[in-house]
């Protein structure tokens, strides 16, 4: 059997509950039934997982997860009605509500309506967006990490090595991205690199001699980082045997691949907790907005909090540009790579790269996870 314990347990679980709902069908006319308890809205070591990495108490983070759970909702049909003067949006953990940017006064009240906040920006996103594919046209030097429009800033944020911010060539890419539109200049500690990792024996799949991280399980098998594999090459489960091929896979440009598995192995809508918290199910790709808080699980930390920092932003490594990329505030470190990265019961993506480590912090990337779906055509496999 190739899968962990605590996966078999998750498994049981899920089983047992079908078989309590078929039986309830069949006697629900002749015996009333009392009312379910609550499903909770996340399990006790998610929430211990936020009040580590977020500082909440576990009551704060399960407030905090209905909170960023309804922004969610009210995220797409704000965009909506902003229409042209749309200019991004975010979670305010202070007040636990949506900001919606608009550059017109007269649609305010309309998006106030649906429940959001509202703040007067100068720029659409659209044109924020125009202003970010321009800068995706040029070379970027090493000391510049990335760049993303960020809808507080109303700006594109380009991130630049901090021992590097006055390098010649640091300074001309910031100097010709600032001809294209509104830029914001931020120093970061260091570069991103990917979380790939030698061969360590005990760890959820292997190619060739690198480690890295199952993402989510989808129909025929999972989705997982680009960088960890070719397609075409043979994947190796945590206990060595054949597992599957990489079906297919791309990076740099995009850093996301699916791995089709073979008989013997199964899939099943859960996140492993590798033993320090129970496993987590997955019941949607509901996307988070800035500003929320999300985890991630990988084979090497385990699992870590923080929270959605920027989106689409373009990550600069040395192996060349990744683009469409989301940051958050969570740290990783060698053979996270392909890690899933959720928001309460959502799947967000898999675990690219990043900076910095588990023990003096840092930050983390993650491809989101409905562009690999779109890509390849797959289907999540979900509660």
């Amino acid at each position: 059997m190739n899968l962990t314990t605590p996966l078999r347990t998750a498994v049981a679980a899920l089983l047992l509950t079908v078989g309590l709902g078929a039986s309830h069908v069949g006697v629900a006319s002749a015996v009333p039934l009392p009312e379910p308890a609550p499903e909770p809205s996340a399990s006790a070591g998610l929430l211990d997982a936020m009040r580590r990495d977020l500082g909440l108490t576990a009551s704060q983070a399960e407030e905090r997860l209905s909170a960023e759970k309804a922004a969610a909702a009210v995220d797409k049909t704000a965009r909506q009605a902003a229409g042209d003067a749309y200019g991004g949006s975010w979670f305010e953990p202070s007040t636990g509500r949506l900001v919606v940017a608009v550059t017109d006064r007269a649609e305010e009240s309309e998006v106030r309506a649906l429940g959001a906040d509202t703040r007067l920006v100068r720029h659409s996103a659209a044109a924020l967006d125009r202003a970010k594919a321009r800068l995706d046209t040029l070379r970027a030097p090493a000391g510049v990490a990335g760049w993303h429009v960020d809808p507080r800033t109303n700006s594109v944020v380009v991130s630049v090595v901090r021992t590097e911010r006055e390098a010649p060539a640091v300074r001309a890419f910031v100097d010709r991205a600032r001809a294209g539109g509104p830029i914001t200049v931020a120093a970061t500690a260091q570069a991103p690199r990917t979380y790939a990792a030698g061969t360590v024996g005990g760890d959820p799949y292997y190619t060739g001699n690198v480690r890295c991280s199952i993402g989510f399980s989808v129909h025929g098998g999972f989705v997982t980082a680009g960088h960890c594999g070719q397609a075409g090459a043979a994947v190796r489960g945590w206990d060595g045997s054949a597992m599957g091929t990489f079906q297919g896979s791309s990076f740099p440009g995009n850093d996301y691949a699916y791995v089709g598995i073979h008989s013997g192995w199964w899939t099943v809508p859960v996140v492993l907790g590798w033993g320090s918290i129970p496993d987590q199910l997955v019941r949607g790709s509901a996307e988070a907005p800035v500003g929320a808080s999300i985890c991630r699980s990988g084979s090497t930390t385990h699992w870590r909090c923080g929270t959605v920092l920027a989106k689409n932003e373009t990550v600069n490594y040395s192996q060349g540009a990744v683009y469409q990329m989301t940051k958050t505030s969570v740290c990783a470190e060698g053979g996270d790579s392909g890690g899933s990265f959720l928001s309460g019961d959502q799947a967000q993506g898999v675990t690219s790269g990043g900076w910095g480590n588990c023990s003096s912090g840092g930050q983390t990337w993650f491809q989101p996870i409905n562009e690999i779906l779109g890509r390849y055509g797959l289907t999540l496999h979900t509660v």
